[in-house]
């Protein structure tokens, strides 16, 4: 119930930021059509918090497998009805990104579904089956898990809200610019998947080893799980700068945007070392039961870094008198991006490193 307050609260507050659009610089048609596109998949937050809240419950006691066949049902829906409503096939109106946000909320709810179903019938979850009768709410149980999950809130809304305030910002130059960062984001963000897996597993291994009371294996666990991720991300990065012209070929047959996507894709390939120890090093740090320092981190490198950086390189602003002569658009977005997410991944990397070696000497 926790989850959909949260992902009611989420919806309000989303249809409330595109009054911010007015103040974006933004045409006329792009300003409707992410307003539309906003309140359509507002729908789709509160499933999607309740949804995470028994994915979390499922991974905790280990049933991983049903959370990846979810995913892998959602994802293979989403295919089916983007390609029907945003391309207008088998009779149905060409809808464009609107589609888009009506299969993403639709797939929701469906996923949110059979989440439940699987949870009621499945043997393993019976010994902590949620749903066997109700509760009035617990309210220091509920200030307990605000005070753990607030903080990761945030840090979400960090990242995710400055990646979007970018996109925002680039579209003024243009559909080129725009396109061949959405290429660039989008393969960046499918490829980030892996890690954040990683991420995900160390939060529960992690959690494990420490309610076990075994600090050591928990400090092992976390580094082991960086390590993995680092070492994918060197993986993909180095396929990424050799393979950066296929790849952006595959999403566009448009000269100018393929070779500015290809382009960008060299920085996606730069902050694929970071991203994957930020993230890998933040979930670690959370399965120490320890979420504010991420939160203040993860705001300062990319609210305090990233945006003003790639706000002065992106648009050099003549009100300032040592911004670029001309606007270096996507390019320095992208730059601001790579620097903050380096400065995150140092950042949590040294708080991880202190956090688990306090625990290990108490």
């Amino acid at each position: 119930m926790e989850g959909l307050g949260v992902g009611v609260i989420a919806a309000l507050l989303a249809n409330l930021a595109t009054l911010l659009f007015d103040h974006l610089y933004l045409s006329d048609t792009v300003n409707a059509q992410a307003s539309l596109f906003v309140h359509i998949i507002s729908l789709g937050l509160p499933p999607f918090a309740a949804y995470r809240a028994l994915y979390g419950y499922s991974t905790s006691i280990d049933q991983t497998k049903p959370v990846m066949l979810i995913a892998i049902g959602g994802l293979f829906f989403n295919i089916a009805v983007n390609w029907l409503l945003v391309y207008g096939n088998w009779g149905f109106p060409v809808l464009g990104a609107v589609g888009c946000a009506v299969a993403t909320s639709v797939g929701l709810w469906l996923m949110l579904a059979a989440m439940v179903v699987w949870i009621k019938l499945a043997p393993a979850y019976r010994a902590t089956y949620p749903f066997d009768r109700w509760e009035a709410p617990h309210w220091p149980q509920i200030k307990n898990m605000l005070h753990l999950g607030l903080p990761i809130g945030i840090t979400h809304f960090a990242e995710v809200s400055a990646f979007g305030a970018v996109s925002l910002l680039i579209a003024r130059y243009g559909a080129v610019q725009i396109s061949a960062h959405q290429i660039a984001l989008n393969f960046s963000s499918l490829v980030f998947m892996v890690p954040l897996s990683f991420g995900i597993a160390l939060i529960t291994r992690v959690g494990q080893a420490l309610g076990e009371g075994n600090p050591a294996r928990a400090r092992f666990a976390a580094w082991v799980g960086v390590a993995m991720s680092l070492g994918f991300a060197v993986l993909s990065a180095a396929l990424i700068v050799l393979l950066r012209h296929q790849i952006a070929a595959a999403y566009t047959s448009d000269p100018a945007v393929r070779e500015l996507a290809a382009h960008l894709l060299l920085f996606a390939a730069l902050f694929q070392l970071s991203d994957a120890t930020q993230v890998a090093t933040s979930c670690a740090i959370r399965g120490y039961k320890v979420t504010r320092p991420p939160m203040v981190i993860q705001l300062f490198a990319f609210w305090g870094c990233a945006l003003p950086l790639g706000w002065l390189l992106g648009l050099a602003p003549a009100a300032l008198p040592w911004a670029p002569a001309a606007p270096m658009r996507a390019e320095g977005f992208w730059i601001g991006l790579v620097l903050g997410l380096t400065i995150a991944a140092v950042l949590l990397s040294g708080s991880l490193q202190r956090l688990s070696l306090r625990r290990l000497r108490a």
